[in-house]
């Protein structure tokens, strides 16, 4: 009796949030562990499914790292990285797009629809939705920076009660192909929609102090203070940045969750302590 007690207090706590998004815009970046280990990919689709079922309007950008080596391996072509970003020739920008467009996506989209979400996947190709032009002068090849969003097959799948399912691919002026960086394309993406929330799933439990403790709540001002001091460094910094432009641009918050907790997105969505760093 009391565990059933317990239930029922726990459903009706996430009543008020429920109410606060119905109808609202999240934009969501899967990546991480949450994308290859499989009780993880579950339990995210079962989340996306709930989020859809109470009438929070899901856009999902992807990315796909892990299976896009897997390919380059087999084929023989050699990966380079710098500051972070894959080096993109035009024979990887290939199997890039094969996997990310083909594989990743389809994979993604069809476990969502297992699930009981209705899902369709796409690409930022598909409609003209995402432009680009290269990035750096070309210093990482076909690296693209988004230059423009069209947000109209977006909305008119939103509207139709679809889940957008989006590989981070763009087309330049001369319709060539782009890699886009997947956190830079959700941020994009969230900002031209105007989204009340933007969620970035990692392998990170969020933005950490010097002890190593997780910094629940984020400003401008604050990570400012972080970044002189040293604390918010390296990898993070991109990210941070990329959170602080979404909100910038009118996005509600940012938020940044670690992948590999069950649920993770209920758990900071739908709780008033969250398990992730949100930025506003």
């Amino acid at each position: 009796m009391l565990k059933s007690s317990r239930t029922a207090e726990v459903i009706l706590s996430a009543l008020p949030y429920i109410q606060k998004f119905r109808d609202e815009v999240f934009v969501i970046k899967y990546g991480g562990a949450a994308q290859i280990d499989e009780k993880l990919k579950n339990d995210f689709a079962r989340d996306i499914v709930l989020l859809q079922i109470v009438g929070i309007k899901v856009v999902l950008v992807h990315g796909g790292g892990k299976t896009i080596n897997s390919f380059l391996d087999k084929l023989d072509i050699k990966s380079e990285f710098v500051d972070g970003l894959r080096v993109t020739d035009a024979d990887t920008m290939k199997v890039v797009e094969m996997a990310l467009s083909g594989l990743v996506n389809k994979e993604i989209t069809s476990m969502l629809n297992k699930h009981g979400a209705r899902a369709i996947g796409i690409s930022g190709k598909d409609d003209n939705m995402l432009k680009a032009k290269v990035m750096s002068d070309g210093r990482y090849g076909f690296v693209g920076d988004i230059t423009s969003v069209n947000d109209k097959l977006i909305c008119s799948l939103l509207d139709d009660g679809l889940i957008p399912v989006i590989a981070p691919i763009a087309v330049g002026d001369e319709y060539e192909s782009y890699n886009i960086n997947a956190d830079l394309c959700a941020s994009a993406i969230a900002s031209k929609l105007k989204a009340s929330k933007v969620i970035f799933l990692s392998d990170i439990r969020g933005v950490l102090d010097k002890d190593s403790n997780l910094i629940g709540k984020l400003d401008k001002e604050s990570i400012n203070k972080l970044k002189q001091d040293g604390t918010i460094s390296g990898g993070m910094i991109p990210k941070v940045d990329a959170c602080l432009e979404c909100i910038q641009n009118g996005v509600g918050a940012a938020h940044i969750i670690d992948g590999k907790i069950p649920h993770s997105l209920l758990l900071e969505i739908f709780t008033d302590e969250g398990i992730g760093s949100i930025i506003k």
